[in-house]
């Protein structure tokens, strides 16, 4: 098993890999404020762990409690979707979260960790939410996470909650941004495709209609928070 990083990062392992890159490991039954407390992870996971998700909430539930009931922490399962997640639940068995999320029986398989690669060069991140107040989880919100070189996108994925069948999912439809720059027209294509694509329910919170409207404004605003930071970088 590898070492942890330090003593204040008690859930959190980082590791070098072969290729010299970096994965972060968060553990299953880590508490969402030990993650919110730890060196290491990426700026997306702090950010959407904090505003609208109270401490007390962060200190009562774990990893794994937050993938297995995703309405707990909607925007924090979607940072980890954009950033390509992969469960750990064994020695040597892991799968892709959006595969994890998508099987019914997920909340009985014995996930022990989280994996993902971070310090990635050219990677920007954005994300965009809308609630009833301040105070509330999010009605409907989107997160994307971009990999850029020389100002190419090599790949891309966004996540959106409150706009699918089930709480948080991937839409499938922004990959087609991969091999193109980031600019205005293909943002506002893509957004129009994430229309499209989303199958959202009615609720007391918001209609089909609304969610769907939602998405697509989402999407866009939090693609041109990746064209912003990707200009300052």
């Amino acid at each position: 098993m590898p070492a942890r990083a330090n003593q204040n990062d008690a859930e959190v392992v980082v590791l070098e890999s072969k290729g010299g890159g970096r994965s972060a490991i968060l553990n299953a039954g880590a508490s969402l404020q030990d993650v919110y407390q730890a060196s290491g992870i990426p700026d997306l996971l702090a950010s959407t762990l904090g505003g609208t998700l109270s401490w007390q909430s962060r200190n009562e539930n774990t990893v794994l409690r937050v993938l297995q009931s995703p309405t707990l922490a909607p925007r924090f399962v979607a940072a980890l979707l954009a950033l390509g997640a992969r469960v750990l639940s064994g020695e040597d068995e892991e799968e892709p979260l959006a595969d994890y999320l998508e099987r019914t029986e997920a909340r009985d398989v014995p996930a022990s960790a989280i994996r993902m690669s971070i310090g990635i060069p050219g990677r920007v991140w954005g994300e965009a939410s809308v609630s009833r107040t301040p105070a509330d989880q999010p009605i409907v919100a989107a997160v994307a996470v971009l990999d850029l070189t020389n100002g190419e996108i090599r790949q891309a994925r966004l996540a959106l909650a409150g706009t699918w069948r089930g709480p948080v999912g991937l839409a499938g439809s922004v990959e087609s941004l991969v091999g193109g720059p980031l600019d205005e027209k293909r943002i506002s294509e893509a957004a129009a495709a994430v229309e499209r694509e989303v199958e959202p329910r009615s609720d007391y919170r918001g209609s089909a209609d609304y969610r769907r409207a939602m998405a697509a404004v989402l999407a866009r605003r939090s693609l041109e928070d990746c064209w912003k930071r990707g200009d300052r970088s």
